[in-house]
Protein backbone atom coordinates (compact mmCIF):
# COMPACT_ATOMS: atom_id res chain seq x y z
CA UNK A 1 0.00 0.00 0.00
CA UNK A 2 1.21 3.73 -0.73
CA UNK A 3 2.28 5.86 1.93
CA UNK A 4 -0.15 9.06 1.24
CA UNK A 5 2.19 12.17 1.81
CA UNK A 6 1.52 15.97 1.62
CA UNK A 7 0.61 17.30 -1.97
CA UNK A 8 3.57 19.01 -2.92
CA UNK A 9 3.64 22.11 -5.31
CA UNK A 10 3.53 20.86 -8.99
CA UNK A 11 7.29 20.63 -10.54
CA UNK A 12 8.75 20.39 -13.47
CA UNK A 13 12.18 18.85 -13.37
CA UNK A 14 14.41 17.44 -16.30
CA UNK A 15 17.39 15.09 -16.32
CA UNK A 16 19.95 15.92 -18.88
CA UNK A 17 22.38 13.01 -19.33
CA UNK A 18 25.19 13.18 -22.38
CA UNK A 19 25.83 9.83 -23.66
CA UNK A 20 28.77 8.05 -23.39
CA UNK A 21 30.36 11.19 -22.78
CA UNK A 22 34.05 10.42 -22.90
CA UNK A 23 33.64 7.71 -25.84
CA UNK A 24 31.55 10.33 -27.81
CA UNK A 25 34.32 12.95 -27.63
CA UNK A 26 37.10 10.32 -28.95
CA UNK A 27 34.71 9.50 -31.49
CA UNK A 28 34.66 13.31 -32.85
CA UNK A 29 38.37 13.17 -32.52
CA UNK A 30 38.37 9.67 -34.62
CA UNK A 31 35.17 9.39 -36.20
CA UNK A 32 36.53 6.17 -38.04
CA UNK A 33 35.87 4.68 -34.96
CA UNK A 34 32.45 5.24 -34.89
CA UNK A 35 30.14 1.64 -34.83
CA UNK A 36 32.86 0.15 -32.97
CA UNK A 37 33.15 -1.04 -29.85
CA UNK A 38 35.34 1.63 -28.33
CA UNK A 39 36.47 1.44 -24.46
CA UNK A 40 38.12 4.86 -22.69
CA UNK A 41 40.77 3.16 -20.29
CA UNK A 42 44.43 3.63 -18.80
CA UNK A 43 46.99 1.43 -20.42
CA UNK A 44 48.81 0.05 -17.20
CA UNK A 45 48.48 -3.35 -16.27
CA UNK A 46 45.72 -2.70 -13.45
CA UNK A 47 43.96 -0.21 -15.94
CA UNK A 48 40.45 0.57 -15.15
CA UNK A 49 37.32 1.25 -17.65
CA UNK A 50 36.49 4.57 -17.46
CA UNK A 51 33.35 4.55 -20.09
CA UNK A 52 32.37 2.70 -23.30
CA UNK A 53 30.45 2.81 -26.50
CA UNK A 54 27.16 0.91 -26.79
CA UNK A 55 28.84 -1.01 -28.81
CA UNK A 56 31.39 -2.17 -26.05
CA UNK A 57 28.25 -2.54 -23.65
CA UNK A 58 26.57 -4.88 -25.46
CA UNK A 59 29.19 -7.54 -24.37
CA UNK A 60 28.63 -6.75 -20.40
CA UNK A 61 31.35 -3.70 -20.70
CA UNK A 62 31.13 -0.73 -18.26
CA UNK A 63 32.59 1.87 -16.03
CA UNK A 64 35.07 0.47 -13.50
CA UNK A 65 35.60 -2.70 -14.94
CA UNK A 66 39.58 -3.57 -14.99
CA UNK A 67 40.48 -2.98 -18.40
CA UNK A 68 41.85 -6.97 -18.70
CA UNK A 69 38.04 -7.56 -17.52
CA UNK A 70 36.74 -5.79 -20.57
CA UNK A 71 39.55 -7.19 -23.25
CA UNK A 72 37.89 -10.71 -22.43
CA UNK A 73 34.39 -9.64 -22.70
CA UNK A 74 35.23 -8.02 -25.70
CA UNK A 75 38.49 -8.93 -27.45
CA UNK A 76 37.64 -6.82 -30.39
CA UNK A 77 37.12 -3.66 -28.52
CA UNK A 78 39.09 -0.45 -29.40
CA UNK A 79 41.30 0.59 -26.52
CA UNK A 80 41.77 4.44 -26.04
CA UNK A 81 43.43 6.79 -23.54
CA UNK A 82 41.24 9.04 -21.21
CA UNK A 83 42.54 12.38 -22.27
CA UNK A 84 40.47 15.02 -19.65
CA UNK A 85 41.24 17.85 -20.42
CA UNK A 86 39.27 17.76 -23.58
CA UNK A 87 36.40 15.84 -21.87
CA UNK A 88 36.65 18.98 -19.49
CA UNK A 89 36.42 21.41 -22.08
CA UNK A 90 33.35 19.57 -23.91
CA UNK A 91 31.41 19.94 -21.09
CA UNK A 92 32.15 23.60 -20.65
CA UNK A 93 31.02 23.68 -24.13
CA UNK A 94 28.12 21.92 -23.46
CA UNK A 95 27.02 23.01 -20.65
CA UNK A 96 27.27 26.73 -21.36
CA UNK A 97 24.89 26.44 -23.87
CA UNK A 98 22.26 24.50 -21.75
CA UNK A 99 22.33 27.53 -19.16
CA UNK A 100 22.13 30.06 -22.04
CA UNK A 101 19.29 28.76 -23.85
CA UNK A 102 17.56 27.52 -20.80
CA UNK A 103 18.12 30.24 -18.00
CA UNK A 104 16.53 28.26 -15.21
CA UNK A 105 17.75 26.40 -11.99
CA UNK A 106 20.67 23.84 -13.41
CA UNK A 107 22.34 21.73 -10.65
CA UNK A 108 25.69 20.17 -12.22
CA UNK A 109 26.48 16.44 -11.23
CA UNK A 110 29.17 16.10 -12.96
CA UNK A 111 30.94 16.57 -16.70
CA UNK A 112 28.14 15.07 -18.29
CA UNK A 113 24.92 15.00 -16.29
CA UNK A 114 22.64 17.87 -14.89
CA UNK A 115 19.28 18.49 -12.94
CA UNK A 116 17.13 21.42 -14.62
CA UNK A 117 14.19 22.88 -12.77
CA UNK A 118 11.95 23.74 -16.20
CA UNK A 119 8.89 24.51 -13.96
CA UNK A 120 8.81 28.32 -15.15
CA UNK A 121 9.73 27.93 -18.73
CA UNK A 122 6.79 28.12 -21.40
CA UNK A 123 6.28 24.90 -23.00
CA UNK A 124 8.89 23.56 -21.34
CA UNK A 125 9.22 19.89 -23.20
CA UNK A 126 9.68 21.78 -26.38
CA UNK A 127 12.33 23.86 -25.49
CA UNK A 128 14.07 20.71 -24.05
CA UNK A 129 13.46 19.09 -27.37
CA UNK A 130 14.93 22.48 -29.02
CA UNK A 131 18.07 22.51 -26.93
CA UNK A 132 18.83 18.99 -26.95
CA UNK A 133 19.06 19.59 -30.92
CA UNK A 134 20.94 22.69 -30.48
CA UNK A 135 23.33 21.08 -28.46
CA UNK A 136 23.92 17.86 -31.03
CA UNK A 137 24.23 20.41 -34.05
CA UNK A 138 26.59 22.39 -32.00
CA UNK A 139 28.81 20.47 -30.26
CA UNK A 140 28.00 16.90 -31.69
CA UNK A 141 27.02 15.40 -27.90
CA UNK A 142 23.43 13.39 -27.60
CA UNK A 143 21.96 14.32 -24.51
CA UNK A 144 19.08 11.96 -23.32
CA UNK A 145 16.43 13.41 -21.39
CA UNK A 146 13.91 12.32 -18.14
CA UNK A 147 11.40 14.59 -17.56
CA UNK A 148 8.98 14.40 -14.33
CA UNK A 149 8.14 15.73 -10.78
CA UNK A 150 10.81 15.09 -8.79
CA UNK A 151 14.82 14.44 -9.63
CA UNK A 152 13.94 10.60 -8.91
CA UNK A 153 11.69 10.25 -11.69
CA UNK A 154 13.60 12.40 -13.63
CA UNK A 155 16.91 10.43 -13.28
CA UNK A 156 15.21 7.08 -13.67
CA UNK A 157 13.14 8.21 -17.02
CA UNK A 158 16.67 9.53 -18.87
CA UNK A 159 17.77 5.91 -18.52
CA UNK A 160 15.06 4.32 -19.61
CA UNK A 161 15.78 4.85 -23.33
CA UNK A 162 19.36 5.41 -23.62
CA UNK A 163 21.17 6.66 -26.01
CA UNK A 164 19.03 9.81 -27.55
CA UNK A 165 16.14 8.96 -25.19
CA UNK A 166 13.32 11.82 -24.46
CA UNK A 167 11.08 10.32 -21.61
CA UNK A 168 8.05 12.15 -20.02
CA UNK A 169 6.25 10.42 -16.85
CA UNK A 170 4.39 11.38 -14.13
CA UNK A 171 5.01 9.80 -10.62
CA UNK A 172 2.08 7.56 -11.14
CA UNK A 173 3.28 6.56 -14.62
CA UNK A 174 6.90 6.04 -13.35
CA UNK A 175 5.06 3.91 -10.31
CA UNK A 176 3.70 1.52 -13.09
CA UNK A 177 6.41 1.61 -16.22
CA UNK A 178 9.17 0.19 -13.58
CA UNK A 179 6.97 -1.90 -11.47
CA UNK A 180 8.62 -4.79 -13.21
CA UNK A 181 12.51 -3.90 -13.12
CA UNK A 182 14.93 -4.84 -10.40
CA UNK A 183 14.49 -2.57 -7.66
CA UNK A 184 18.29 -1.92 -8.18
CA UNK A 185 16.88 0.67 -10.50
CA UNK A 186 16.05 2.65 -8.07
CA UNK A 187 18.52 5.27 -6.87
CA UNK A 188 20.58 3.66 -3.53
CA UNK A 189 19.51 0.81 -4.41
CA UNK A 190 22.88 -1.01 -4.33
CA UNK A 191 23.79 -4.67 -5.04
CA UNK A 192 23.91 -5.37 -1.54
CA UNK A 193 20.48 -3.44 -0.86
CA UNK A 194 19.07 -6.01 -3.74
CA UNK A 195 20.33 -9.06 -1.94
CA UNK A 196 18.87 -7.86 1.24
CA UNK A 197 15.64 -7.60 -0.25
CA UNK A 198 15.59 -10.87 -2.41
CA UNK A 199 16.05 -12.65 0.84
CA UNK A 200 12.48 -10.64 1.88
CA UNK A 201 11.30 -12.14 -1.83
CA UNK A 202 11.08 -8.76 -3.02
CA UNK A 203 12.93 -8.53 -6.59
CA UNK A 204 11.09 -5.74 -8.18
CA UNK A 205 10.54 -2.13 -7.72
CA UNK A 206 6.40 -3.65 -7.80
CA UNK A 207 7.55 -6.14 -4.94
CA UNK A 208 8.75 -3.39 -3.18
CA UNK A 209 5.96 -1.02 -3.34
CA UNK A 210 3.69 -4.06 -2.38
CA UNK A 211 6.00 -4.73 0.91
CA UNK A 212 4.99 -3.64 4.53
CA UNK A 213 6.24 -0.34 5.71
CA UNK A 214 7.31 -2.29 9.35
CA UNK A 215 8.88 -5.48 7.63
CA UNK A 216 11.03 -2.69 5.61
CA UNK A 217 12.30 -0.60 9.01
CA UNK A 218 12.77 -4.20 11.19
CA UNK A 219 15.22 -5.33 8.40
CA UNK A 220 16.91 -1.70 7.32
CA UNK A 221 16.58 0.18 9.97
CA UNK A 222 13.55 3.26 10.40
CA UNK A 223 15.27 5.94 7.73
CA UNK A 224 16.20 3.38 5.06
CA UNK A 225 13.21 1.45 5.17
CA UNK A 226 10.69 3.72 5.23
CA UNK A 227 12.65 5.86 2.43
CA UNK A 228 12.49 2.81 0.48
CA UNK A 229 8.94 2.36 0.82
CA UNK A 230 9.04 6.24 -0.48
CA UNK A 231 11.19 5.60 -3.20
CA UNK A 232 9.35 2.51 -4.88
CA UNK A 233 6.57 5.01 -5.34
CA UNK A 234 8.92 7.63 -6.47
CA UNK A 235 7.96 10.19 -3.95
CA UNK A 236 10.83 12.53 -4.17
CA UNK A 237 11.42 16.72 -2.72
CA UNK A 238 14.44 16.87 -3.15
CA UNK A 239 14.89 20.66 -4.86
CA UNK A 240 17.19 21.37 -7.73
CA UNK A 241 20.00 23.67 -6.43
CA UNK A 242 21.63 26.05 -8.18
CA UNK A 243 24.34 26.96 -5.74
CA UNK A 244 25.92 30.31 -5.24
CA UNK A 245 29.51 30.76 -4.39
CA UNK A 246 31.46 27.80 -3.78
CA UNK A 247 32.06 27.31 -0.43
CA UNK A 248 34.24 23.67 -1.67
CA UNK A 249 34.58 21.96 -5.34
CA UNK A 250 34.08 18.40 -5.67
CA UNK A 251 33.49 15.52 -8.26
CA UNK A 252 32.06 12.08 -7.53
CA UNK A 253 30.97 9.19 -9.52
CA UNK A 254 28.37 6.08 -8.63
CA UNK A 255 29.52 2.72 -10.06
CA UNK A 256 27.45 0.92 -12.34
CA UNK A 257 28.46 -2.02 -10.33
CA UNK A 258 29.67 -1.66 -6.71
CA UNK A 259 33.59 -2.16 -6.46
CA UNK A 260 36.05 -3.85 -4.37
CA UNK A 261 39.16 -3.49 -6.08
CA UNK A 262 41.65 -1.17 -4.40
CA UNK A 263 43.25 -0.76 -7.97
CA UNK A 264 39.98 0.75 -9.32
CA UNK A 265 39.03 2.99 -6.69
CA UNK A 266 42.48 4.70 -6.46
CA UNK A 267 42.43 4.99 -10.85
CA UNK A 268 38.92 6.75 -9.83
CA UNK A 269 40.36 8.86 -7.46
CA UNK A 270 42.76 9.98 -9.73
CA UNK A 271 40.22 10.75 -12.55
CA UNK A 272 38.07 12.87 -10.12
CA UNK A 273 41.22 14.69 -8.72
CA UNK A 274 41.98 15.21 -12.16
CA UNK A 275 38.60 16.97 -12.95
CA UNK A 276 38.41 18.66 -9.51
CA UNK A 277 41.75 20.68 -10.02
CA UNK A 278 40.64 21.67 -13.60
CA UNK A 279 37.65 23.65 -11.81
CA UNK A 280 40.31 24.56 -9.60
CA UNK A 281 42.62 26.38 -12.35
CA UNK A 282 40.07 27.57 -14.17
CA UNK A 283 38.42 29.59 -11.54
CA UNK A 284 42.06 30.33 -10.51
CA UNK A 285 41.34 28.95 -6.82
CA UNK A 286 43.26 27.11 -4.42
CA UNK A 287 41.87 25.31 -1.42
CA UNK A 288 43.79 24.07 1.97
CA UNK A 289 41.19 21.19 2.71
CA UNK A 290 40.97 18.15 0.36
CA UNK A 291 38.67 14.93 1.10
CA UNK A 292 37.34 12.08 0.15
CA UNK A 293 33.76 11.12 0.22
CA UNK A 294 32.98 6.89 -0.14
CA UNK A 295 29.68 4.79 0.01
CA UNK A 296 29.43 1.77 0.76
CA UNK A 297 26.64 -1.00 -0.93
CA UNK A 298 25.25 -1.02 2.33
CA UNK A 299 24.57 2.76 2.21
CA UNK A 300 27.00 3.87 4.35
CA UNK A 301 28.57 6.87 4.37
CA UNK A 302 32.10 7.91 4.97
CA UNK A 303 34.44 11.12 4.82
CA UNK A 304 38.14 11.56 5.29
CA UNK A 305 39.88 14.85 4.73
CA UNK A 306 43.23 16.43 5.55
CA UNK A 307 44.06 20.68 5.71
CA UNK A 308 47.57 21.05 4.93
CA UNK A 309 49.64 24.37 6.09
CA UNK A 310 49.75 25.86 1.98
CA UNK A 311 46.71 26.51 -0.75
CA UNK A 312 46.84 24.50 -3.71
CA UNK A 313 45.15 23.50 -6.87
CA UNK A 314 47.65 21.18 -8.27
CA UNK A 315 46.98 18.03 -8.78
CA UNK A 316 49.82 15.92 -8.21
CA UNK A 317 49.14 17.19 -4.55
CA UNK A 318 45.73 17.14 -4.26
CA UNK A 319 45.77 13.60 -5.93
CA UNK A 320 48.42 12.17 -3.57
CA UNK A 321 46.20 13.85 -0.61
CA UNK A 322 43.33 11.80 -1.78
CA UNK A 323 44.55 8.46 -2.57
CA UNK A 324 46.60 8.47 1.09
CA UNK A 325 42.96 9.04 2.61
CA UNK A 326 41.49 6.38 0.44
CA UNK A 327 44.33 4.12 1.37
CA UNK A 328 44.20 4.57 4.93
CA UNK A 329 40.73 4.56 4.76
CA UNK A 330 40.17 1.03 3.37
CA UNK A 331 36.57 0.66 2.93
CA UNK A 332 35.66 -2.51 4.54
CA UNK A 333 33.02 -3.29 1.61
CA UNK A 334 32.57 -2.69 -1.60
CA UNK A 335 32.13 0.87 -2.69
CA UNK A 336 29.31 2.24 -4.32
CA UNK A 337 29.96 6.04 -4.78
CA UNK A 338 33.53 7.34 -4.18
CA UNK A 339 34.02 11.32 -4.25
CA UNK A 340 37.34 14.12 -4.16
CA UNK A 341 36.58 17.90 -2.39
CA UNK A 342 38.56 20.39 -2.27
CA UNK A 343 37.82 23.46 0.59
CA UNK A 344 39.16 26.08 2.95
CA UNK A 345 40.06 28.33 -0.18
CA UNK A 346 42.03 31.39 -0.24
CA UNK A 347 39.04 34.15 0.45
CA UNK A 348 37.81 32.54 3.14
CA UNK A 349 40.27 33.79 5.79
CA UNK A 350 40.42 30.39 7.49
CA UNK A 351 42.21 29.97 10.07
CA UNK A 352 45.91 27.89 9.98
CA UNK A 353 45.77 24.16 11.20
CA UNK A 354 47.64 23.50 14.22
CA UNK A 355 49.35 20.29 12.46
CA UNK A 356 49.77 20.04 8.94
CA UNK A 357 47.81 16.25 8.65
CA UNK A 358 44.69 17.66 11.14
CA UNK A 359 41.90 15.38 10.44
CA UNK A 360 38.43 15.68 10.64
CA UNK A 361 35.18 14.99 9.07
CA UNK A 362 33.57 16.70 6.00
CA UNK A 363 29.72 17.56 5.83
CA UNK A 364 28.14 14.82 3.55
Amino acid sequence: METQLPEQPRRVIAHLDCDSFYASVELQRRPELRGQPVVVAGNGPRAVVTTASYEARRFGVHSAMSAARARRLCPNAIFVTPDFNAYREKSREVWALVRERLACPLQSMSVDEAYADVTAIDKPLRALRDLVAEVQESTGITISVGVGPSRLVAKTASDAEKPAGFVVLSREQACERFAGEPARLLQGVGPRTQERLAELGLNTVGDLQAADTEELVARFGERMGRWLKQCAFFHDTSPVQARPAAKSLSSETTFDEDVEDLAALEETIRRLAADVCGGLQRRNMRGRTIGIKVRLDDWTNATRARTIEAWTNDQDAITTIALELLRAYAPARPVRLLGVRVASFEDEGAARPSTPAAQLALEL
